[in-house]
């Protein structure tokens, strides 16, 4: 069983097909795009006080976790609302499920340590990459 079916199971007690592995990575590239980027949603994040969490996404090392309140106090209420939708749901397993998706997103878009060439282009063949790794832990 992947990390995300783990992830499924535990907030939405979904069966984590590879449909909603998509969804998931779908919905992170989404919420990157409406925060700036790359970029845009790490400096949010540290200026929500969460820079140490976030740097450790960024870094080779481990991903330091973050909660699903947390994630809601950072991307705002707006935003888990429409992950909710996107994902059928409810608001606070979405924001857990944004909670443990996005360091994974980030740290497979930055896998020598460091911000790099972020744009769209390089975006979505990442994700794409990404979409693929988790299909086939599935």
């Amino acid at each position: 069983m992947g990390l995300l079916d783990q992830v499924l199971g535990a907030v939405g007690g979904q069966t984590g097909n590879t449909g909603q592995h998509g969804s998931l990575v779908d919905l992170a590239a989404g919420v990157l795009q409406n925060q700036g980027g790359l970029n845009g949603l790490l400096d949010k994040f540290r200026s929500a006080g969460l820079g140490q969490q976030a740097d450790t996404w960024v870094s080779t090392g481990q991903n330091a976790p973050v909660s699903g309140d947390q994630v809601s106090s950072v991307l705002g209420q707006g935003t888990i609302e429409r992950a909710s939708q996107k994902l059928g749901l409810p608001p606070g397993a979405a924001a857990a499920a944004l909670a443990a998706v996005l360091p994974m997103v980030i740290d497979h878009l930055t896998p020598h340590g460091r911000v790099e060439g972020t744009g769209m282009g390089d975006l979505s063949g990442t994700l794409a990459a990404l979409k693929s790794r988790l299909t086939q832990q599935a």
